[in-house]
């Protein structure tokens, strides 16, 4: 590590404060944040913590929408979550106790890893992302991998799920960081299906309308047989090749089909 000044304020609008210093950091969860720090692929000079912001923590549901304030723990929608289970579901199963404990879905939806979970539930739900600012919808927030429509100090407050009728999570793991090497999030609500991938592209997060447009029409697993996707964008690595992911994508909408309720 070495050496910088943290931040611990106490309201949102302390935070956005406190990020207008030159090479200011938020810092969420850390979960993604203080590895990289450890090998000095960033060196923010000031990190501003949003742990101890009550206003950014907590869940609640109105008129069908479930918000999920932006430093809430991974573990804390897993346990609360239940009035939206494909959503609690994926949050139980992210990482470990001790990631799940630590990390927030703020943090998450912020990083936009190319085989982080949340991401996808909330492409996949339509989400809207709330910030200090203004409202994103999910289909303009992820731009690809890392990449965010975020602007510079902007800080991600709330995420809006509309629940759905139906919807299940699915992931391929690796077995020693359990990300996803390739996950499907799959929601079907009255004017249609929603399908979300993750893991599998070197673009990052993104819906699969050839699925949709299937499953809309017959949500049923048989629905997706004979879908398949292009391998020529597909990640390539040790874990597995372009045209391995692309299997993968149709084998995870599948189950995450089948899975749904």
């Amino acid at each position: 590590m070495y050496s910088f000044d943290m931040v611990r304020p106490t309201s949102v609008a302390d935070a956005v404060a406190a990020l207008g210093q030159e090479d200011a950091q938020a810092l969420s969860g850390g979960q993604t944040l203080i590895p990289t720090l450890k090998q000095r692929l960033a060196m923010p000079s000031v990190l501003v913590s949003l742990s101890g912001i009550d206003e950014l923590k907590g869940l609640s549901v109105s008129d069908g929408v479930m918000e999920i304030k932006g430093a809430t723990t991974h573990a804390t929608v897993a346990r609360e979550g239940g009035d939206y289970p494909g959503l609690a579901a994926l949050a139980a199963n992210i990482g470990d106790p001790a990631v799940r404990n630590r990390g927030t879905i703020g943090g998450s939806i912020a990083n936009n890893d190319p085989s982080a979970c949340y991401p996808a539930a909330a492409l996949g739900s339509g989400a809207t992302i709330v910030t200090n600012t203004r409202e994103i919808a999910a289909d303009e927030f992820f731009q690809g991998m890392f990449t965010t429509a975020l602007e510079e100090g902007e800080i991600v407050t709330a995420v809006r799920f509309p629940i759905p009728e139906k919807a299940a999570y699915m992931k391929f793991e690796q077995p020693a960081s359990r990300f996803a090497l390739v996950g499907v999030f799959v929601a079907k609500y009255a004017d249609g299906v929603r399908v979300a991938v993750t893991g599998a592209s070197n673009d990052g997060v993104h819906r699969w309308s050839a699925a949709e447009e299937a499953l809309s029409a017959n949500f049923a697993p048989d629905a997706v047989e004979g879908l398949s996707v292009p391998a020529d964008n597909m990640i390539a690595d040790l874990h597995g090749s372009a045209a391995y992911r692309a299997h993968l994508v149709g084998v995870m909408t599948k189950r995450a089909v089948a899975a749904a309720d």
